[in-house]
């Protein structure tokens, strides 16, 4: 008997349907490239919906199509609810790619509650890169991509050994200033994404973490996207998902141990009913809501 998601997830899955159909008819009016990627596009497959613990949407876009939605969304997107959000010099979310949130809810993540930003509940969207056919040629990708996710994240990497920890610390502290630091980065990201897809005979994922910057995908299975029915709807996924899936997840039609069987992103707070404006100073940005109570 498959298990059922717990309620809490599944009004985490409902309001992430919800955004990611806004973000399907916005990508399909301006004929952008997309497809599901991780637990959505399992779920797809292997549940016509949701994987049961997941709680969350995520999707991929070719690098082309990805800097084409960073320029519509601020003109053509219904701004007032959903915000784009990116890092730029002025804002340090920590992220290395976009995300999509939705203005009308609350979902703060540990990590960013320090950031005075859009706090509400986040889509990630996800870009792929060529991955240069040269082995120094990519050798020289994963220094700048490696160069670029410190730079850009400034955060101490984790989960990927002490040495990583403390070689992360190292750079950051030699480099304290912000406007440095974006420097830094913005020429990294130049780089690393200087191998268009249309002229390499594989693909990578350059901004999901040094694991899967490893992977190595054919560009014929990301051309094209077909449509699969998600949630009873209609939801597109790369044209080659099983070589994808495959080669970043294993047997991906096999469930996982139980004890995996949880959702993985923990929210600090969440409110799926009212705006994060209503807690500033409460559940973020509390240390400079204090300090301003003060001065006043």
């Amino acid at each position: 008997m498959e298990q059922s998601a717990t309620p809490a997830v599944r009004e985490l899955q409902l309001k992430g349907l919800e955004m990611a159909r806004y973000f399907r008819d916005f990508c399909k009016e301006h004929g952008l490239l997309f497809y599901f990627c991780g637990g959505c596009c399992i779920g797809a497959l292997r549940h016509k919906g949701f994987i049961p613990w997941d709680d969350d949407v995520d999707f991929f876009m070719p690098r082309e199509d990805y800097e084409k939605l960073k320029e519509l969304w601020p003109r053509e997107a219904d701004t007032k609810r959903y915000t784009l959000v990116q890092q730029t010099r002025e804002l340090v979310d920590h992220n290395l790619f976009i995300t999509i949130r939705d203005n009308e809810t609350t979902g703060i993540k540990p990590y960013q509650k320090d950031i005075d930003m859009c706090h509400g509940l986040a889509m990630d969207i996800l870009p792929i890169d060529g991955y240069p056919d040269s082995p120094w040629q990519r050798k020289k990708q994963v220094f700048w991509a490696l160069l670029y996710s410190l730079f850009c994240a400034q955060l101490v990497p984790k989960n990927h050994g002490k040495k990583v920890a403390f070689l992360g610390k190292i750079a950051l502290g030699a480099v304290p200033s912000r406007a440095m630091r974006y420097r830094i980065w913005k020429m990294a990201e130049r780089k690393m994404t200087r191998y268009p897809i249309s002229q390499c005979k594989g693909v990578t994922e350059l901004c999901s973490g040094p694991g899967y910057m490893k992977n190595w995908y054919s560009s014929e299975w990301f051309t094209s996207a077909v449509w699969r029915e998600f949630e009873g709807e209609e939801f597109p996924l790369p044209v080659g998902y099983d070589g994808y899936l495959r080669t970043a997840f294993g047997d991906y039609t096999q469930f996982p141990p139980e004890e995996q069987r949880v959702p993985s992103h923990d929210l600090l707070f969440c409110d799926l009913h009212h705006s994060y404006r209503e807690y500033k100073g409460k559940y973020y940005c509390v240390d400079d809501e204090a300090s301003h109570k003060e001065k006043s």
